[in-house]
Formats: structure tokens, C-alpha cells, sequence
């Protein structure tokens, strides 16, 4: 990565920890903050992964495993609450990169894709649909909803994504860096379990 990118990914890493952005906005907005051409090259995700890392080791290591410990506890309510659905938490709160600021993202692995949805309607969760693009990069249905976490004081954005239940063999292909990209039921308890 040339040093042009390292200062891209260091300016979107002090986005995604400060304000909570996904790594996609961080880009762009560091890119623009930065006074780049809008066509310059953009690190990929792995960097931005890393600079996020390395700026919480330095400005947040004494706030940010409480607040992780906090999102994978709520994180883990949600999966309870919906295990029929064959839960899975991806994203920075699996990954441990997640600050009080970023959002729990489960994808629910469903038979029938109405199904979750209206396990939220019958236990009366304010939720608003909409549609976004899957880790597979196709659309598919997100349901978003807040959720009041009891250890932070704050309500934590939680994304529901909606996938078809044959979509699950291909959800646990490891990552370019050879870890495994979400966490089921089990192995978000153990990491909630281990951190009490």
C-alpha cells in the first residue's frame, strides 16, 4: 500500500472508531477531508481494518473492550431471541473492531424469508425494512431496529439481514486473512462468556 493509501486508511480508521461510519463512507469522506482527487486510490477493507485496530490500541484502549463486550451482549440477546433463524453476527462487533458507536449487523439464515419479519411484528419490535447489499452482493432485506443496551445507556442500532437458508454454506468461507467472517449462536456466547 503506498503511503497515499496509509493516510487514507489512517483518516477513515479515526471515522469508523470516532463516528461510527462503515469503512465504504470513511473512504470517501477521508479521501474529501484529505483534498484528494475523488478518483484516488481507495485502500481496500483489510487496510481500513487494520488502521481501525491500530488507532483503538492508541485512543480508545482503555474504553473500547468494555463497549465491545457490551455489543456482543446485546448482540447475543437478539440471537437468542431469534435463534430459529440460524443467527450469525458478522461484522465489527465480531471482529472485535466495534466502539459504542458502531452498529450490531446478524444475518438470519431463514426458510421462509417473511418469517423473521414477522416474529418482530408479533412481539410488537418497531423495525423500518429496507433493502441493502449482502455479503454474497446481492440485495437482500434488512430489517433495522434500536435496541437499548443496559451496559452502555445508549440504544445500539441492530440490523437484521435477511438471507435464504441455503445461503448459509457459502456465509462460512473464511476471509482473505483466513478467519472465519461470522460467528453463530455458540461461538458469540463463548466470546460473551469469556469476557464475564
Amino acid at each position: 500500500m503506498d503511503s497515499m493509501q496509509s493516510e487514507i486508511a489512517a483518516a477513515a480508521a479515526r471515522l469508523v472508531v470516532e463516528e461510527g461510519l462503515e469503512y465504504g463512507p470513511a473512504k470517501r469522506r477521508a479521501v474529501k477531508q484529505l483534498g484528494l482527487n475523488a478518483r484516488a486510490a481507495l485502500p481496500d477493507n483489510d487496510s481500513i481494518e487494520d488502521a481501525v485496530r491500530e488507532y483503538i490500541a492508541i485512543f480508545c484502549g482503555d474504553t473500547q473492550p468494555a463497549e465491545l463486550a457490551a455489543l456482543r451482549k446485546l448482540a447475543l440477546t437478539w440471537m437468542e431471541r431469534l435463534s430459529e433463524f440460524r443467527p450469525h453476527l458478522g461484522g465489527a462487533v465480531w471482529h472485535g473492531t466495534a466502539t459504542r458507536l458502531s452498529d450490531i449487523y446478524v444475518q438470519l439464515f431463514c426458510d421462509d424469508p417473511k418469517s423473521a419479519e414477522i416474529k418482530l411484528i408479533e412481539h410488537d419490535v418497531d423495525y423500518t425494512p429496507r433493502t441493502v447489499n449482502g455479503f454474497n452482493g446481492d440485495s437482500v432485506e434488512a430489517l433495522s431496529l434500536s435496541s437499548m443496551s443496559p451496559e452502555l445507556g445508549e440504544p445500539i442500532g441492530v440490523h437484521l439481514l435477511v438471507y435464504d437458508h441455503d445461503d448459509l454454506r457459502g456465509a462460512l468461507k473464511p476471509d482473505a486473512k483466513g478467519r472465519t467472517p461470522r460467528g453463530d449462536l455458540a461461538a458469540v456466547r463463548a466470546l460473551v462468556e469469556d469476557k464475564e
